[in-house]
């Protein structure tokens, strides 16, 4: 069972609210919902069907906000993030990849 302080810890963990998200993103409500909408962030949703963002999440939201305050539209700020993302994942998968092949040659 995890305990309340691995929680905070995880990056994943879904612990602010919107309106807190919002605050700390320095982004508006109806711009977070714009993220959910883009498919750049897909927020966990309370019992209640309240949205809770992870730190994770709020990262990729204040890199969509600073994109489009620098003129970026929303949906391509979304795109691009997501491609990095992707690039980020396939360099790292490569980095195990070769990592591996170089014990197994040893």
């Amino acid at each position: 069972m995890a305990q309340p302080d691995d929680m905070l810890d995880d990056e994943d963990y879904p612990a602010y609210t919107m309106g807190r998200a919002a605050e700390i993103t320095g982004a508006s409500q109806d711009f977070l919902r714009r993220l959910d909408e883009a498919k750049l962030i897909t927020p966990f949703r309370s019992a209640g069907g309240h949205r809770r963002y992870s730190r994770y999440q709020l990262r990729l939201a204040a890199r969509a906000r600073e994109m489009v305050d620098h003129g970026t539209a929303l949906e391509a700020a979304c795109r691009v993030i997501i491609l990095e993302n992707q690039l980020d994942d396939a360099l790292r998968l490569n980095e195990s990849y070769q990592h591996r092949q170089h014990a197994d040659a040893a």
